[in-house]
């Protein structure tokens, strides 16, 4: 897929007030600071898209981005460490929830891990709660560039493992750079084929 338009369309605070389900969405989520922005704006070719802070946590509301006027990319809030009151975690949970529970014309859910960390609980509760919800979820590993080959292998293997003790369908895991660009096109192309099934 050739990204020929990224537009901004808008920040919401609930599923109710996103745009009308008329187009498919594709959704991005991740632990806070997993490097979510780079990756969206390294995806459609435009470097200050998607806000890019050092401070985790700092997207809180479900970002809409207008692709090639034909599908939605959706950047949604952290979850995890971002620095946060209970209410303020507790909001964003609903947010999230309702989102993803309620979106009818959601085809996929991305959910960004870093390459460099041994499977974490806190994702993988995540995921568990995703495949409960019966919504369609893939694994992209970030920050493929700060491991040697033989590391992100390893790693790969390591999760792949873990992936299969707890579903029975077990996600794919697309390797990603947004310094190198590595997984670029594998991955436009594997939204693309979503879009327009």
């Amino acid at each position: 897929m050739l990204i020929k338009t990224a537009d901004f369309v808008c920040s919401s605070p609930d599923y109710k007030r996103c745009p009308p389900e008329d187009l498919p969405e594709i959704a991005f989520i991740g632990r806070s600071n997993v490097g979510k922005s780079s990756l969206i704006n390294m995806l459609v070719g435009k470097k200050g898209l998607a806000k890019v802070s050092g401070t985790p946590g700092k997207t809180r509301l479900i970002n809409h981005f207008l692709i090639n006027e034909n599908w939605y990319l959706v950047d949604l809030p952290g979850y995890g460490f971002a620095k946060m009151s209970k209410d303020e975690r507790a909001k964003m949970e609903k947010m999230i929830a309702g989102y993803l529970s309620n979106r009818t014309n959601l085809r996929m859910i991305f959910v960004l891990i870093d390459s460099r960390l041994s499977p974490q609980n806190i994702d993988l509760e995540f995921m568990s709660w995703i495949n409960d919800l019966r919504q369609n979820f893939d694994i992209i590993f970030t920050k493929t560039d700060k491991l040697t080959k033989n590391q992100l292998n390893a790693n790969t293997v390591a999760y792949k493992r873990k992936l299969d003790t707890l579903f029975p369908m077990p996600p794919d895991i697309i390797q990603t750079s947004s310094e190198t660009k590595t997984g670029k096109d594998p991955l436009l192309d594997f939204i693309s084929s979503i879009i327009v099934a």
